[in-house]
């Protein structure tokens, strides 16, 4: 049962953020059972609706496309588009004649130089090897033709004619088959299980390599010359995600082929949406739904501009209600990338927050205080808002750092998997709740810390950006403070004197019941030693630091004639003289310095032997 009271302490001190970052509603709540009564924090953050740049999702720049020029031929080799949001894929649609132009001679620089420059930029690539264009004559490589593969000449609109400037393969020509096996071995001994991939197509079948043959010879093909190629991709592509094309069921060939596909764990892609308007903006969404449960869905939009220039695709809604219609993870810029930014700014924004997954956390609390050594209870109420699952999967992580920004404890619910996270229609996904217990390592210092919430790997590694304000630059994000006490705390008066002697007046903060025969000790360390040590004030009532409350004890000493000229650091602390020369000998204060000593301030002893003491500003 949770009693709710009001907080204390200012939520604007307690959380230093931003004004704006957070929509937060702290309070403190008494909670009853196995962790006793606690003070706890709650936060409840608002979607601050950022472009998440997070692996399995986003936009996919068409650096190579129908045209090698196009779209990635007037960009700077420093341009990676880095103000377009959302953008994780470069995507190179490349005709394998211009990776092969002689056998077994492989130029692999045209797909590596490109790469190399959006992978530095912590993105991902991917590929479509195609062997039929409309761009150029021999997509498959000329040497293929001359070894003997069978093909035909056609015309863009008109099919395969004699006099036809384009030239397309026999997909079931043997010698062709051959050739295109080792062209994707060696494909895939340099890119296959590559974490720098994001998909590969199977592109190797129909014009642009799209499935269909249409717009080449406008030859039907059976769903047999289909699962020969899907079968080649699979046979040297083990790891990496591949990709279907929705037009492999064209022409006659119906749902066997697409089938046959899903079966082998490839994803479904769509090209050309809004090529047409209206009720024929795409065609495939009922296809997609036996795929987007496993795989994520990617989606390929009509060329920006013709679509545009045709009337199509007037505000580019229907684009974002493809995204949800087919529960798409990734989507394509398929145009000049600043250009179709500049027309579609809100379009972007708001395919954002719903492409893929998107990780809410609805809700967050922890004590506010803790001893150390203790157990904690976390308690999490998350969402996913985005149209598709958490594919790879992800565990909330609780981080507590330090006053430098040091990682003083990471804290993995190895239990609740973002995976397991449903997706639904827009703003109507429900909260699931996550509760954890977690002890605070034995080597964490009591002491104030801030408390950051990530989500990656099982052993505390972020990995999937969330929608949510002050992050740390490494996808931990801070939610608010957390307190760790240790057995006792200690505050220092002025220095007083005491005839020949001086007296240190120091209260000592008892937390929790102490053993019997707790003592207090004084050390004055000189250049990194201990230089001579003091005892508590004979009158002080030593039995009172074994229970809760405040104690005086304070230090009664007499500088040595040889401390005259020098300063000394004071340190205190309790310990047990029972326990001497065990790990257990000395307790653990507030401030601990990791030998279980206070720094209480700075003494100078003049060459007259006159002292002055400065307490430590903490």
């Amino acid at each position: 049962m949770n009693c709710v009271a009001s907080a204390s302490v200012p939520w604007q001190k307690q959380f230093r953020m931003k004004p704006l970052s957070l929509v937060l509603f702290l309070v403190a709540s008494v909670c009853c059972g196995a962790f006793g009564a606690e003070e706890r924090a709650t936060v409840r953050p608002a979607d601050n609706d950022a472009a998440l740049d997070n692996p399995g999702m986003g936009w996919v720049f068409h650096f190579y496309d129908n045209h090698v020029k196009n779209y990635g031929s007037q960009l700077a080799p420093s341009d990676t588009v880095d103000d377009f949001p959302g953008l994780t894929v470069v995507y190179l649609r490349l005709p394998w004649s211009l990776v092969e132009p002689e056998e077994g001679r492989f130029n692999w620089s045209v797909v590596d130089t490109p790469a190399q420059r959006w992978i530095a930029r912590g993105k991902q690539v991917a590929f479509r090897f195609t062997c039929c264009e409309s761009f150029m004559r021999y997509a498959t490589p000329e040497w293929v033709a001359k070894a003997g593969a069978k093909g035909h000449n056609f015309k863009p609109g008109k099919g395969a004619t004699d006099d036809g400037p384009f030239w397309e393969p026999d997909y079931d020509d043997p010698v062709f088959l051959e050739k295109l096996d080792h062209f994707l071995a060696a494909a895939a001994a340099r890119y296959d299980g590559n974490p720098e991939v994001a998909f590969v197509d199977v592109g190797s079948f129909g014009v642009w390599g799209e499935g269909h043959t249409h717009s080449s010879s406008k030859l039907p093909f059976s769903a047999a010359t289909v699962r020969r190629h899907v079968d080649l991709y699979c046979k040297h592509f083990k790891r990496t995600l591949l990709a279907a094309n929705d037009d492999l069921a064209n022409q006659g060939r119906g749902q066997e082929a697409i089938d046959d596909a899903r079966a082998h764990g490839l994803t479904l892609r769509d090209d050309s949406i809004l090529v047409q308007g209206g009720k024929h903006a795409y065609f495939s969404a009922a296809m997609a739904q036996a795929f987007w449960p496993a795989t994520p869905v990617i989606l390929e939009s009509e060329h920006y501009g013709g679509s545009r220039d045709r009337g199509h695709w007037k505000d580019g809604s229907l684009y974002l209600q493809a995204v949800e219609d087919y529960h798409a993870s990734y989507v394509s810029i398929h145009w000049w990338p600043r250009e179709f930014l500049a027309g579609n700014r809100e379009l972007v924004a708001r395919i954002n927050r719903r492409l893929g997954y998107r990780l809410q956390l609805a809700e967050a609390s922890w004590p506010r205080q803790l001893q150390v050594e203790s157990r904690f209870r976390f308690s999490a109420r998350w969402r996913n808002a985005g149209v598709a699952p958490c594919y790879g999967g992800g565990w909330p992580a609780l981080t507590l750092k330090d006053a430098k920004g040091g990682i003083a404890g990471v804290f993995v619910d190895g239990k609740f998997d973002a995976r397991a996270l449903p997706v639904g229609a827009p703003d109507k996904v429900e909260a699931h709740a996550e509760e954890a217990e977690f002890t605070l390592p034995f080597n964490l210092r009591a002491g104030p810390y801030d408390v950051f919430i990530s989500v990656g790997t099982r052993t505390g590694t972020p990995k999937i950006a969330l929608p949510l304000p002050d992050g740390d630059g490494a996808r931990r994000y801070r939610l608010g403070a957390l307190q760790v006490t240790g057995d006792y705390a200690v505050r220092v008066q002025p220095l007083q004197s005491r005839g020949d002697k001086w007296l240190l007046p120091v209260t000592w903060s008892i937390h929790r019941p102490l053993p019997d025969g707790v003592t207090p000790f004084f050390h004055f360390d000189s250049d990194g030693k201990i230089a001579f040590t003091a005892w508590h004030d004979p009158g002080a009532r030593l039995a009172a630091l074994a229970q809760p409350g405040e104690v005086e004890a304070g230090c009664l000493f007499a500088p040595p004639e040889s401390g005259r000229g020098k300063s000394f650091t004071v340190r205190a602390g309790l310990w047990l003289p029972q326990q001497i020369g065990r790990p257990n000998e000395r307790l653990l204060p507030d401030d601990d310095e990791g030998d279980h000593r206070v720094t209480l301030g700075q003494l100078r002893v003049g060459a007259d032997g006159t002292v002055t003491f400065e307490a430590d500003k903490k």
